[in-house]
């Protein structure tokens, strides 16, 4: 077998999602001729144990772990099993490091038999419990923190939680519905109000379509994706971040991180035994050429080297978007049922379908003083085959030289909720701002360190920039908002620090492990391969990236980073490497203090600090009333409390933005776009982080001045 850390150096071209080809051909099964669940389970163990950055031992602890994760995924809420069903998968509480060792999946097998069961139970029930109105004067209570909620001892206590759940979700529509009944017969006298008795059959008939929407999708889901559900909850245990991929989703996932995909272009959902669509994606084969429309359904999809239809009524969505999905330049015919009943034939060639919500966009911020550009960067995204073809770098750079024709005084990055991707895009992007030297380090097991560098003289932009982060800018976002901090070439301004994740993934395809395999796909393992450091030898795991002058946002205590995930990989830093840190920004320290001081001086940012701990305390409250006064009252309080942050929506800059077309877009904007894009710079007015990040700028572009840190400031 080749050497294992040579096999993992290929981490260089993507962040978290990397294809290792050839990593162990010469891999054989202990068992000739098992059944593909327990093939899986073997080539997953074997990669885990050989190629995870911290393997774990498969002992009566991790063995405890999986069957309370593999538990808590299957039924969180505690819906479907009882309390014996729990007592009898007791027995494998310690067993199934055992199964493990031993490629078994007993209990997997029992717990899924036992949960078919039970749905199928409760989807006999739950329209016998619906069919009874609700009385709203009942002084009762529910609490969902299902976390402490025990499990129902019998099918009769099973039905009471089933029909207490149903009553507050009726409850919550009744009385909302009674509000806007209020509403209409304010504006107009004559208008009749509905009585409660309809409003509450209308609530339960919302209910019970909502349910049988609810079975119906339930009832799409295949024993093979129970299964990775429990593979998934196996290879978490070695980390948040380790994840098994089922063929499907592999393919959804690199659309994800590509952007693109080869279809029709259109997003279907299934209801009613019926394929729709639901939305039509702007410059695909179906809006370019205007064949279908927001609701129609498709009945039959006919490849072009077929005769006959195949009819989809009734088949999982998935396997009817296989259908209908297909490589650009073939063709497919389907049978349209449109929104008006009528019934044809379309033929459609499918082709390169790219997703602009992915993409990178730049926008002009004009104001008396100059004007500013703004790059927003939704992910890293890369194209697995080529990296010449469409990337984040390349874009990026295009929209840099895109700005500078504009003489922008100063540039913001946009990192807010970008979860990662591509680590060569953020090494070559991280380039653009500097002259040259190293921007990450990254270890692996054993502790073998190789740095990352630039190794380009050029500077695509050298003037001020401030990145814009949050507590859901991950990965990637933390490595090039770390080097841009760690060399001085910008300010990190949002949270008090970026989300934590400081490690390396990779992807591994499992129908490589073996050679003729006659199972069909086995998918694919994300693995943590690696870790990955700052310049300065800091890790960002765990720490994340703490920004220069912090300013908060309504989920500022809100559990959501790498911290709060089970089972993270600890914290430690190594030894730094050289880099030179930039002298562009003389007004480094100047820029931060005046704007922790603005900040200080800001009554909004207070108001922002005070909605955050009241989102904090609603998303402890569990507790709801079930009778209509008590609830109505409960959720008036709420609604008048949460009044004193309408300022906040209130807030709008005086900057004036201007869209500029995307540079790496491959065709000219369509309607619906520059539609967006219009409504977007509607919202960017009101966004204070984007007005704080210019007035930063400006302070960073004018001349150089010198100020003391302000004493009572402390330094985040």
């Amino acid at each position: 077998m080749r050497n294992k850390h040579t096999l993992m150096r290929k981490y260089f071209w993507i962040l978290s999602f990397i294809l290792i080809s050839g990593f162990v051909f010469g891999y054989t099964l202990k068992n000739q001729d098992p059944n593909k669940d327990k093939l899986l389970l073997e080539i997953i163990s074997y990669v885990l144990d050989r190629g995870h950055y911290d393997p774990k031992d498969f002992n009566d602890k991790f063995s405890e772990n999986v069957f309370m994760n593999y538990l808590e995924n299957l039924d969180g809420q505690h819906r479907f099993f009882l309390n014996s069903d729990i007592k009898s998968f007791e027995t494998y509480r310690f067993k199934i490091d055992d199964e493990l060792k031993n490629t078994e999946i007993n209990f997997f097998t029992v717990t899924f038999t036992k949960l078919m069961q039970r749905m199928k139970q409760v989807e006999g029930f739950y329209k016998e419990l619906l069919d009874q109105s609700f009385d709203f004067s009942i002084k009762d209570e529910i609490n969902l923190d299902y976390k402490k909620a025990p499990y129902t001892n019998n099918i009769l206590e099973l039905k009471s939680i089933w029909r207490k759940r149903f009553k507050l979700s009726a409850l919550e529509t009744f009385t909302t519905k009674k509000d806007e009944e209020f509403q209409k017969k304010k504006q107009d006298e004559v208008y009749e109000m509905l009585s409660d008795i309809e409003l509450e059959k209308n609530a339960r008939k919302d209910i019970l379509e909502n349910m049988s929407y609810f079975f119906e999708n339930y009832n799409d889901i295949k024993r093979k994706d129970w299964f990775s559900i429990y593979v998934n909850s196996i290879v978490v245990q070695f980390d948040p971040h380790t994840y098994y991929f089922a063929p499907r989703d592999k393919d959804r996932f690199d659309m994800s991180i590509s952007g693109k995909f080869e279809g029709i272009g259109a997003r279907l959902s299934k209801r009613n035994q019926q394929v729709k669509i639901v939305e039509v994606i702007s410059g695909g084969p179906v809006w370019r050429e205007n064949l279908l429309e927001v609701g129609d359904a498709i009945l039959k999809v006919r490849q072009a080297d077929e005769e006959e239809a195949i009819d989809i009524s009734g088949m999982v969505l998935d396997d009817a978007v296989k259908l209908i999905k297909g490589p650009k330049g073939s063709q497919v015919f389907l049978t349209i049922k449109r929104v008006e009943g009528n019934i044809e034939e379309v033929g459609i060639t499918r082709d390169v379908v790219e997703l602009e919500e992915t993409y990178v966009k730049s926008t002009l911020i004009k104001d008396e003083t100059g004007d500013y550009g703004l790059i927003e960067l939704p992910k890293f995204y890369i194209n697995f085959e080529d990296y010449n073809k469409r990337n984040a770098a390349t874009d990026v750079k295009k929209e840099l030289e895109q700005l500078k024709q504009k003489n922008v005084k100063g540039v913001i990055l946009d990192l807010r909720n970008n979860g990662g991707g591509s680590l060569k895009t953020v090494v070559d992007m991280t380039g653009y701002f500097i002259k040259d030297g190293p921007v990450v380090q990254v270890k692996s097991t054993g502790g073998k360190k190789e740095v990352l560098k630039d190794t380009d003289s050029s500077v695509v932009w050298d003037g001020p920039v401030v990145v814009l982060v949050n507590e859901f800018s991950a990965s990637a976002s933390e490595i090039i908002a770390a080097a841009l901090q760690d060399y001085k070439r910008a300010i990190v301004l949002g949270s008090k620090q970026t989300f934590g994740k400081g490690t390396v993934q990779n992807i591994v395809d499992l129908n490589r492990m073996i050679s003729g395999s006659t199972y069909g796909d086995l998918g694919a393992l994300k693995v943590t391969t690696d870790k990955f450091y700052r310049v300065n030898g800091q890790s960002t795991q765990l720490e994340g990236v703490k920004s220069d002058v912090v300013f908060p946002d309504r989920y500022a205590y809100v559990e959501m980073g790498e911290k709060d995930q089970d089972n993270p990989l600890e914290w430690d830093s190594i030894s730094p490497t050289f880099y030179k840190p930039s002298s562009s920004l003389p007004n480094f320290d100047y820029a931060v203090n005046r704007s922790k001081k603005r900040l200080q001086e800001n009554p909004i940012v207070q108001l922002i600090h005070e909605q955050a701990l009241w989102v904090k305390q609603q998303q402890n409250d569990f507790s709801y009333s079930l009778d209509y006064d008590s609830f109505k009252s409960e959720r008036d309080n709420k609604k008048e409390y949460a009044k004193r942050f309408d300022k906040l929506s209130e807030f709008k800059s005086s900057y004036r933005f201007q869209w500029l077309p995307e540079a790496g877009a491959k065709n000219p904007p369509n309607e619906e776009t520059i539609k967006k894009r219009e409504r977007a710079q509607e919202y960017l007015q009101k966004d204070i982080y984007i007005s704080e990040a210019v007035q930063i700028l400006k302070d960073l572009s004018s001349p150089i001045k010198s100020e003391q840190p302000i004493a009572q400031i402390k330094k985040e």
